[in-house]
């Protein structure tokens, strides 16, 4: 599909969001939800552990905008969106412990925190894993090129054609669709400010993340010689790598997911997620279509 048909597909489906998420989302945890496995943290009282201790611990990854934190203080997309949703259920405090990307789930279901807040991508990898809430965004690739981007690279093909060295975070979506593709030239960098320094030192051409968090990272660093390219839905064997984001809870913790789900539900509905996220860059074209879901994202291969 090409990327304006993307849009107008999101854009025409906001209508039905509001309909599908209350009668969806609650099937689709169920769907997606394994039982716990040994030794998993989960045991179905994680709800009420939280309510009575009055806080939350969540993993997140310092990567901007998603979940970070600025002034010693926890924010960002998914944590501002998980203080909204956990103060409705009963727990009014969320604290934080940052960590590797590719570490947010060993460290989530070695009980080192609660929950991921983290702007996680929905992948059957991860599904395998642990559990996702309902979709909580979605939004595009992009690249992070030179000014001019003299090598006109637009997408996946164009890196793998021009042979230039591609930047990802480890344990990205990035990271895995370039390498289904067989790009050769992939660097993993373990933060965001090892990616620019790397782009703008010439080690690598482009850097490959959310168009979101680029426009965040160019926020920061106005005078990197950066620029970014469009966005763009990545394709592999034909199969649109959908950009879908949530948040990620250990096996079995059923009670504290569902939970979740309804309050999050409330605020896609009521317009108050769109209040939270504006000031991180999201917009009403990052609301998921209604059939963008959890179980669908799961299930893909």
């Amino acid at each position: 599909m090409a990327q304006g048909e993307w849009a107008q597909r999101a854009l025409s489906r906001r209508s039905a969001l509001k309909s599908a998420l209350v009668v969806g989302a609650t099937a689709t945890l169920a769907a997606c939800t394994e039982a716990p496995q040994t030794g998993s943290q989960g045991g179905g009282n994680t709800l009420q552990r939280l309510r009575d201790a009055g806080t939350v611990k969540v993993g997140i990854a310092g990567e901007i905008p998603y979940g970070f934190t600025r002034d010693g203080k926890l924010t960002g997309e998914s944590p501002e969106v998980a203080k909204a949703v956990f103060q409705a259920i009963g727990v009014p405090n969320v604290d934080s412990q940052q960590v590797d990307f590719n570490q947010l789930i060993p460290g989530l279901n070695a009980g080192q925190y609660d929950m991921v807040a983290a702007g996680m991508a929905i992948i059957p990898k991860r599904c395998q894993q642990a559990q996702f809430s309902a979709v909580d965004y979605v939004t595009n690739t992009a690249f992070l090129v030179p000014q001019g981007n003299p090598e006109g690279i637009n997408n996946f093909d164009d890196v793998k054609a021009k042979g230039v060295n591609l930047a990802v975070l480890s344990g990205t979506i990035e990271q895995q669709v370039a390498e289904a593709l067989g790009i050769a030239n992939v660097q993993t960098y373990g933060g965001q400010a090892d990616m620019v320094q790397a782009l703008q030192a010439g080690r690598a051409y482009a850097g490959a993340l959310t168009d979101i968090s680029l426009r965040a990272l160019l926020e920061q660093n106005p005078d990197s010689g950066l620029e970014i390219t469009e966005g763009f839905v990545p394709v592999v064997d034909g199969k649109e790598q959908i950009q879908a984001g949530g948040f990620v809870f250990r096996k079995g913790d059923d009670d504290l997911v569902n939970a979740f789900n309804q309050e999050l539900q409330k605020l896609h509905q009521n317009g108050q997620w769109l209040e939270i996220v504006r000031p991180f860059g999201f917009t009403e074209d990052n609301l998921p279509p209604a059939d963008v879901t959890t179980q669908r994202l799961c299930a893909s291969e």
